[in-house]
């Protein structure tokens, strides 16, 4: 085997552009702002040392798993990286069913020591960025409308076109935009205000559930359970999205006095809504995204990337800067109240509407009350490094 040593003017440029990097204040890093790296040293990852790295091997196996299937020609990441899918083959070809392969390495700490060089991130000169939570929500729901059931998570239409603009340009890789073909152009979809009152016919219902605060924020959360009246349980998950873009409620509710911006979280935006259920419809079209499930029958959630999302190591990434399969090494002060600090190697697998910028994460908390509970308070401020492949090695 032997080790890959960065091209040394990359290694100057990277440097170069990071050195002597101080943090502006205290707000958080711009969106538009731009994803600088230089590489440092494992020991300089505050706390690498106290992670149990297994669960990170498991995430990171299921991202080899779409990674391993490209051109292995095609790039990875910044073309400032030099990577291609093709870098990852010695690191993913030593994972198996979500383990280390045996003999392959003693532990998983020494194994990404090995294959990976961690790399300070920043966004131009700020460290820190806007670090949220989500998780799997659950739902009562039926397969057909009645009773307390009125409300319709709808299946993809079948005249949505989602258009990946980065197929087409460069410059534009990681954005989409959807709409549908009139008269040879692409014309924008319906907004949720307009799906809500039943101006899109195409569209079939999936389920229908007895919350319709609640089927909102599964919109928002992207995933989730549903417990049938039958006694089942149907797994639902992202299927398309109407191509408009995230607007948070919870900025409006503060910018008409309604609510105190420190006091905002999902438990306090759900409780005025249900407190005020004849203003809530109105509040919530305000967010015009609108989102498209489909039944979920294997293993899930499914992020982004297409891969079953895990516990604790899923990170939700602004995918135009960030590559999905990426790890990231976490440094996040006092996500939720009860945790100091939050400091463990997670996987870019997830995008959001919401997750914008270089340094902006949506770490996913799982399944239950637990994770409903921490992904609604988390609002953090953090940082992350980048664990960039080393290729050639066998």
């Amino acid at each position: 085997m032997k080790h890959y040593i960065l091209p040394s003017l990359l290694v100057f440029l990277l440097t170069l552009s990071a050195c002597a990097t101080t943090e502006p204040s205290s707000r958080y890093a711009p969106e538009d702002a731009p994803l600088v790296v230089r590489p440092v040293l494992f020991s300089d990852l505050p706390g690498w040392g106290n992670d149990d790295l297994s669960g990170a091997i498991e995430a990171l196996g299921r991202s080899c798993s779409k990674i391993m299937t490209q051109d292995p020609e095609k790039p990875f990441g910044d073309p400032v990286w030099n990577l291609s899918a093709g870098s990852w083959s010695g690191a993913c070809g030593r994972i198996e069913n979500g383990k280390l392969k045996p003999g392959a390495f003693d532990n998983p700490r020494a194994f990404f020591e090995f294959y990976f060089t961690p790399y300070e991130a920043t966004a131009g000169n700020y460290r820190h960025g806007l670090f949220t939570g989500y998780y799997e929500a659950a739902l009562k729901g039926s397969r057909a409308p009645g009773g307390p059931y009125q409300t319709a998570l709808l299946q993809r239409p079948d005249d949505l076109i989602m258009v990946e603009l980065g197929d087409f340009r460069e410059t534009l890789k990681g954005q989409r935009i959807a709409g549908r073909v009139v008269n040879g152009s692409l014309k924008p979809y319906e907004t949720r205000a307009e799906i809500e009152t039943g101006k899109l016919l195409a569209a079939r219902p999936l389920v229908w559930v007895d919350d319709p605060v609640g089927a909102f924020f599964l919109h928002i959360q992207g995933s989730g359970r549903i417990l049938l009246d039958d006694g089942g349980e149907m797994r639902v998950g992202y299927a398309a999205q109407n191509g408009h873009m995230y607007y948070a409620i919870g900025r409006e509710l503060v910018k008409r006095g309604l609510m105190v911006k420190e006091d905002v979280s999902m438990q306090s935006i759900r409780a005025w809504l249900e407190s005020h259920p004849s203003e809530a419809k109105e509040f919530m079209n305000l967010n015009p995204s609108y989102i498209f499930f489909k039944e979920i029958k294997e293993e899930g959630p499914l992020g982004a990337q297409n891969v079953p999302l895990t516990a604790g190591r899923s990170l939700a990434v602004d995918r135009t800067k960030i590559p999905y399969g990426l790890p990231l090494w976490l440094d996040i002060l006092q996500p939720i109240p009860t945790i100091e600090r939050l400091q463990r190697l997670v996987i870019a697998q997830d995008t959001g509407g919401a997750i914008k910028g270089p340094i902006r994460g949506d770490y996913f908390w799982g399944y239950g009350e637990d994770a409903e509970h921490n992904a609604g308070l988390m609002k953090a401020t953090g940082r992350y490094w980048l664990l960039l492949p080393r290729v050639g090695l066998d």
